[in-house]
């Protein structure tokens, strides 16, 4: 039977393009293939004579499907790799120019390629597919044998896809897939292919919800594509998952950030802020800047000894998270929420008059006569505590030696400050002058009625005096 020819009708010549470049899009559309009929994944092997066969279960390659226009129904699917239509006329005319011999094989024909005239311009050669009648008419799919590609050539398209890069999924997500990227260099895939390298970022990327921009930004020859046009994609990724895993590597590389030596992806702050939020809602973590670190030890002792963990933050991320909730709807656990927490849970260790000491209770029973320095106990206050154990103040977190509590109307006094008069009489006082004012440390209100208090006091001693 006559052997019919195919113009491929090809314009212009990807001069840059190696081999392996038209191996991929030969992949690329195998693969998409097996996508599109949800048939068994694709085969590549070598066979005894040195030729490489490239197999998709699909429906078979027609000689239609090398007329150069957008495959309509691979537009429609979000999910497959080639979007243009031309990408095997060019493979072909890559494999011509580097003389690989090319052979396809599907039930409608069996294909190569080669030099003729073109129709109605005898003077004109150009590359025509040639087409021949089925040597398999019952063959499933189709299969490429290309005869002069190499073992490398073969490699470096192979490492062009996700299917073949062992790159582990991190997470999926409806815009795309977080990955472990298997070197120093991340890589950026758009739907299992990749498009470009990044050496700053801390995963790699599969980009399986296109965006506008990426869409422009997809090129014929799909190589280097810049961040510019994935860049929002990739954030949306990151700000759509939600396991611990991923959060972990984000609060780890956060750490590098005093050092300027973190990712590029904890440069955007909104990413750092839902990295906080996952982990907040998978462990029981309290996140700290530097400064607090130092000025909350004993705190931070707290939380440790409570089963915590101490996560490091910036100052400005703690900012942002102030108040907010993680992805469970739990207040985020900063040193105040966790302080909140703490306060909640206390527990009083109260000692009843009979359990202390002789010279505990001697001091205990000055406090009437302390108060009567400052004429009498106010009214304000119904009573007052003796405490084995006392809440840490939000300010030093350390124990406090005494507490006004406004719900029970009662000064609280840590057990120790019974030690000597000096020391009681002090903090007696002391939150005397929070529950007249109403008001906490540091607060003029507070300053004006301890000045106040003194003042009694000096005024009274004096008046004693002069009896």
């Amino acid at each position: 039977m006559t052997t019919k020819k195919f113009d491929l009708n090809i314009e212009k010549i990807l001069e840059d393009w190696e081999v392996y470049h038209a191996i991929r899009e030969v992949i690329a559309n195998a693969i998409d293939e097996q996508v599109l009929t949800k048939t068994e994944p694709i085969k590549i092997w070598k066979d005894k004579v040195g030729k490489w066969h490239i197999r998709d279960f699909g429906r078979g390659l027609k000689y239609e499907h090398l007329t150069q226009k957008e495959n309509d129904e691979k537009l429609r699917n979000p999910h497959v790799i080639g979007k243009f239509g031309i990408g095997l006329k060019d493979a072909l005319a890559t494999f011509d120019r580097h003389n690989v011999k090319v052979f396809i094989k599907s039930k409608y024909g069996d294909i190569t390629i080669g030099k003729s005239q073109k129709y109605g311009f005898e003077d004109i050669i150009t590359l025509h597919a040639l087409i021949n009648p089925p040597s398999g008419p019952n063959f499933v799919g189709t299969e490429f044998i290309l005869e002069g590609v190499t073992d490398e050539d073969i490699r470096k398209a192979k490492d062009l896809f996700l299917i073949f890069s062992g790159e582990r999924v991190i997470e999926k997500t409806r815009y795309g897939e977080v990955l472990e990227k298997k070197s120093d260099i991340a890589r950026i895939y758009i739907n299992g292919v990749k498009v470009a390298e990044e050496e700053h970022f801390l995963f790699s990327y599969n980009i399986t919800s296109l965006t506008k921009k990426i869409r422009q930004a997809l090129n014929r020859e799909r190589t280097n594509v810049g961040r510019s046009a994935y860049s929002d994609r990739v954030k949306s990724i990151l700000l759509s998952c939600k396991s611990k895993e991923v959060a972990e590597f984000l609060v780890s590389d956060l750490k590098n950030y005093f050092t300027g030596e973190m990712h590029d992806e904890l440069k955007w702050i909104d990413v750092q802020e839902h990295a906080v939020k996952i982990l907040n809602a998978t462990e029981k973590v309290v996140f700290l800047t530097p400064e607090e670190l130092m000025t909350a030890a004993d705190m931070v002792d707290e939380a440790k000894s409570g089963g915590y963990r101490i996560v490091t933050i910036p100052e400005n991320l703690k900012e942002r998270i102030r108040g907010l909730k993680d992805i469970s709807g739990n207040a985020i656990r900063d040193l105040e929420e966790f302080y909140s927490e703490y306060e909640e849970s206390f527990e009083f260790k109260f000692i009843e008059p009979h359990q202390l000491t002789k010279n505990e209770k001697n001091v205990f029973d000055m406090t009437d006569k302390i108060f009567s320095l400052i004429g009498g106990k106010p009214r304000v206050i119904k009573q007052v505590k003796i405490s084995e154990t006392m809440r840490k103040e939000i300010g030093s977190f350390t124990e406090a030696e005494g507490i006004w509590d406004p719900k029970t109307k009662s000064i609280i006094v840590k057990r120790s400050q019974l030690k000597d008069v000096e020391k009681y009489a002090g903090t007696l006082l002391h939150e005397t002058a929070h529950a007249i004012s109403g008001a906490s440390d540091v607060t003029r209100e507070f300053e004006l009625m301890l000045t106040k208090l003194l003042g009694k006091i000096v005024k009274q001693v004096l008046k004693e005096n002069l009896k």
